[in-house]
């Protein structure tokens, strides 16, 4: 009797300490397992898509390619493919399967290492959201603790849907929609039975039988997909053979699937201040742009053609190693819209954006600011400046400087028409000492001119460094009545649900007269008829603009427009050498111009420039500036402010 009481006490204790061990264990397995209720408010990460005015798809932005869609969208083949190779007791085991274990447990032991896994599509899942990928046996036991609380808390199709949607399928894919939207390029919903079975054999190796990696093996694998699913009778023996025969039919990878590169990387630190990263690359967003895709298709087409054609006059003119670059921006006149943008022959090569933020010297492009400003101060068109010789003392003792005409020559009295129109510098130096450095560099501001301007007198020439976009948005004042808007290139962003988060609001001030946006328009239309942009008249639509090339050809410049759209072209070296003898602005960059807006006016309604009502044409001498009749030959049509007209 004594006996039995020791033994009762022994096993009670040997009882109470193996309990506790277990106890103890199961503590230290889950004392640090994630809450399975957190599921309730995760949100997968997903694709934030950005699409062109005209919905042309332009990019995807994403920490993981990933795209959730509802169980019912992926078809039953690749549900129950999935299931038939990975976990065909699926709807059948509580998140473990017991036997399966011990099968691949044998088999561990024999190989003395981990070959098999035996893991469910639920302990998958546990280990792809909460866990983290080696093997070990403590974390084969977390992974089968937490499949245990999945079961319990979610249904099985919850389960699958959020599996299909969260597994790894390769060559950057998370998701079934997502893969069948890389490899296949459709939605998961239209895929053929034989894509079903590819995606299905993706989990068990993703790298390993991706079709871009290794179709042969891909190949391979989707044939052994198709043999299981015969064997547990979801498709029939000819079904499996038919299968078989297609060939993968995989789409090309396309390595420029970003379209506008240059404009989305323009975009993207406008988005991140918005949104914020997290938001932008897993919240799936929808963002709306202002660009135009059939424009900018044609602006890198147009830069492509400008630039092999220079680079060839360059090699023949023997400049070594000629390596051209260019920039084109186009602006909406009334909008401030950016409608299409490329800041580089090839993205691939270099991401620098010499649209947006490139520093270059404008040359003479400069100049209609400066005349601009004159109008504003009440100069009428035909004030007469001399074009003559011209010295200014500078610090430098015993040297004068001396502004020349590109031409080498001098007309004497011209108008401020006649002197913007030919592009002659002398008077353009006369003009801005009349009206002093510092003003001319505070009105450039005004019209949009970021970059800090020197008050010399050789800003007269295009001497300060200004961004082609800056630039074509001053431009875009004279077509716009005197209205400055600051370049925009996100219309609307919605969040997942299709919702509005976020709205442009157009920054718009006044930045001249209507009146004297006119006179400028009309006189940069006289650069086009008889200055150095006339090459443009080809276009036979109401255009105006202004050429700019600096000193020793190392920038050319055409800054344009009609009455709907401004666009500026630069050409040029990065590092800023030499394009040539004669590579001027009405070279190099105005026919990259006319080759872009040939493409962009036959879309517009022929339309003329604003006049304001209290403004009169009145014909006048283009040398003298006097009113003369309209039979004086070579008279120009001038529009001047009624108050300050010319009377005959």
């Amino acid at each position: 009797m004594k006996n039995a009481k020791k033994v009762a006490i022994l096993l009670f204790v040997l009882v109470g300490i193996i309990s506790g061990a277990i106890i103890g264990a199961f503590i230290a397995f889950t004392y640090d397992l994630p809450q399975i209720r957190s599921l309730e408010t995760y949100r997968p990460s997903a694709i934030t898509r950005v699409y062109s005015a005209d919905k042309a798809l332009l990019a995807e932005l994403f920490a993981e390619k990933r795209d959730p869609v509802p169980l019912h969208i992926i078809p039953d083949y690749l549900k129950k493919g999935l299931l038939a190779v990975e976990d065909r007791k699926f709807y059948k085991h509580s998140g473990v399967d017991l036997k399966g274990v011990l099968r691949a447990a044998f088999q561990d032991i024999r190989a003395g290492k981990f070959v098999q896994g035996a893991s469910t599509i639920t302990q998958q899942l546990a280990k792809t959201l909460f866990l983290s990928s080696e093997k070990t046996f403590t974390r084969k036991i977390k992974e089968a603790i937490l499949a245990f609380q999945f079961e319990r808390r979610y249904t099985k199709d919850e389960i699958l849907e959020m599996y299909l949607n969260q597994i790894y399928l390769g060559s950057g894919a998370y998701g079934a929609e997502s893969a069948a939207r890389i490899f296949f390029g459709k939605s998961v919903q239209n895929l053929s039975l034989s894509e079903c079975a590819l995606i299905a054999a993706m989990p068990r190796s993703p790298s390993r039988y991706s079709p871009f990696v290794n179709p042969r093996l891909a190949l391979k694998r989707r044939n052994i997909v198709l043999d299981q699913m015969k064997q547990v009778d979801i498709i029939t023996q000819y079904q499996c053979e038919e299968a078989k025969k297609e060939q993968l039919n995989i789409k090309k990878q396309d390595k420029d699937s970003i379209k506008a590169p240059y404009f989305i990387e323009y975009l993207k630190p406008f988005l991140l201040n918005i949104t914020g990263p997290s938001t932008l690359y897993k919240r799936g967003l929808t963002v709306f742009t202002t660009l135009n895709f059939r424009l900018q298709q044609a602006s890198e087409q147009a830069l492509t053609k400008g630039l092999l054609a220079l680079k060839l006059r360059m090699k023949q003119k023997r400049l070594p190693d000629p390596n051209p670059e260019g920039a084109l921006v186009a602006i909406d006149v009334n909008t401030g819209e950016i409608l299409a943008m490329t800041g580089g022959s090839d993205f691939k090569k270099t991401v620098f954006n010499r649209a947006a933020d490139a520093l270059r010297q404008p040359g003479s492009a400069f100049k209609p600011i400066l005349y601009a400003h004159a109008i504003e101060r009440g100069f009428p068109q035909n004030t007469t400046l001399l074009d003559a010789p011209i010295a200014f003392k500078t610090d430098q003792k015993n040297k004068d400087w001396k502004p020349e005409n590109f031409s080498g020559t001098y007309k004497g009295e011209i108008t401020l028409r006649m002197a913007l129109a030919q592009s002659r510098n002398v008077p353009a130096v006369r003009l801005i000492e009349i009206l002093g450095p510092n003003s001319v560099a505070g009105f450039s501001h005004t019209l949009g001119i970021k970059s800090p301007i020197l008050p010399n007198l050789s800003v007269a020439l295009g001497t300060c460094e200004t961004r082609l976009m800056d630039l074509t948005a001053a431009y875009a004042v004279f077509p716009n009545q005197g209205l400055y808007i600051k370049p925009y290139g996100i219309v609307k962003i919605l969040d997942n649900k299709s919702r509005t988060i976020w709205q442009a609001k157009p920054l718009k001030s006044v930045a001249m007269s209507r009146e004297g946006a006119a006179i400028m328009v009309d006189m940069l239309k006289a650069a086009i008829q008889d200055g150095t942009g006339r090459k443009a008249r080809v276009l036979n639509f109401p255009v105006a603009g202004k050429t700019g090339t600096t000193d020793d050809y190392k920038d050319a410049l055409f800054i344009g427009f009609s009455p709907e759209i401004a666009v500026g072209v630069w050409v040029g070296e990065d590092n800023p050498v030499t394009l040539g003898q004669g590579e001027t602005g009405a070279k190099a960059a105005l026919p990259i111009w006319i080759h872009f807006m040939s493409k962009t006016v036959k879309h517009q309604a022929y339309q003329y420039f604003d006049i304001p009502d209290n403004m009169v044409r009145v014909f006048i001498d283009p040398l003298s500036g006097n009113p003369v009749d309209h039979d004086f030959q070579g008279a120009d049509s001038a529009l001047f402010r009624n108050t300050n007209a010319p009377q005959l």
